[in-house]
Order: structure tokens, then sequence, then C-alpha cells
């Protein structure tokens, strides 16, 4: 609940695809943190959208009531400080259309397989070495709340079949939908320094 303390934040939506659904507890805790960290006359909403199905494709499920046109994706591993979650807002106000993201990543076509429609995935250290980046991944990125409906709705079922299936990809699928609805490529912001990264359990 770090994010209620950002001064532009509206509301903090949880994407919840467990067997059982939260517990009063919890969403007491979450609600006296969130709180806690906000400001006088500002009151940021927290709501758990429960999910039945699991699923990597439900974090892109429309938000029927968001107020918001703006979306910041961020997963549970990592934590940005506020300072840099606005500058990567105020970026995004200048290109609403586009992926404004902190995590690059590259693809090239492979030259050793197909006849080119083969492409290889290249991490963060890819995109070191080469200095280039071709998408920015939703692990932490804003973008407009319209592709959450085109992602569920519009996009090739093929491509959310295979999320589900194989628990992986779906923030290279929302990059590319992305890039192919605005024919633009994403703005990759640089990681800052005060970035946490939470181990796993």
């Amino acid at each position: 609940m770090h994010y209620s303390s950002c001064p532009r934040l509206e509301s903090v939506h949880i994407v919840w695809s467990e067997p059982d659904p939260p517990s009063d507890s919890l969403f007491k805790f979450l609600h006296h943190v969130i709180e806690s960290k906000s400001t006088v006359g500002r009151r940021v909403k927290l709501k758990f959208d429960i999910n039945k199905e699991d699923s990597l494709n439900n974090r892109f499920i429309e938000i029927k009531d968001l107020e918001t046109d703006a979306v910041f994706s961020i997963d549970d591993d990592v934590i940005f400080p506020c300072s840099s979650v606005e500058f990567a807002f105020d970026v995004w106000q200048s290109a609403p259309d586009t992926m404004v993201g902190f995590v690059p990543r590259v693809h090239w076509v492979d030259s050793l397989e197909g006849n080119g429609n083969k492409f290889r995935y290249g991490g963060w250290w890819s995109v070191w070495w080469t200095g280039t980046y071709s998408m920015v991944l939703s692990k932490a990125a804003f973008f407009h709340k319209k592709y959450f409906k085109i992602y569920t709705n519009e996009m090739p079922a093929s491509i959310r079949e295979y999320v589900t299936k194989n628990r992986n990809c779906e923030d290279i699928a929302m990059s590319f939908l992305v890039a192919n609805a605005t024919d633009a490529p994403p703005i990759w912001v640089k990681e800052p320094v005060g970035v946490i990264l939470i181990p796993p359990p």
C-alpha cells in the first residue's frame, strides 16, 4: 500500500485470483494502511477485483467503475518511489495512447529459424548490451484504461489462451497490443535510485 501516499493516486485495485476470497482482516488491515498514508482531505479507494478463474489475463480485465484514464500496472514484488511514479505519469500525460514504463525488453528476428516470422526475446541484459529496447512490460507501467477492453474483447483469443495455459507473456501481449493500436513505440522511463525489489516468500 506504499502507493497510497502518492499525491495523485485515485484508487487501488488488487487483482485477486486466489481460490478463497480475501479475508475481512486483510481488507481491514489494508484499508487502515491506506487511510494512514493518505493526506488530509484526500481519500484513496481500495477495491479487490475478484476473479473465479486463475489466469494472468485477469490483470487486464476491464474495470467498470474506474474513474481515471491512466492505469499504473504494478507487480507485487517491486516498489517504486512516488517521485518516480509521478514523473512517469507526467510523461504518460504527454503521450496518453502509448505505454510508459520502467521495465524495458527487446525482441528481434531470429535469423536461424523460420522465414522472418520467428523472434527472439531479450531480457534486461540484452537491453543493456545493445542499448535498445522494443517493449516495456506491465510489471510497472502506465497505459490508458481503454486497453483493458481491447485486451479482453478484441485481442485474438488464441493469445489469451496461450497466456492462461503457460501462465506467462501477458505483459508482452499488452505491450504489443498497445504498440499495434498506436503504431508507435513504448516509452521507457529509466529505473530510478530507490527501487525496492521484494524477494518471494
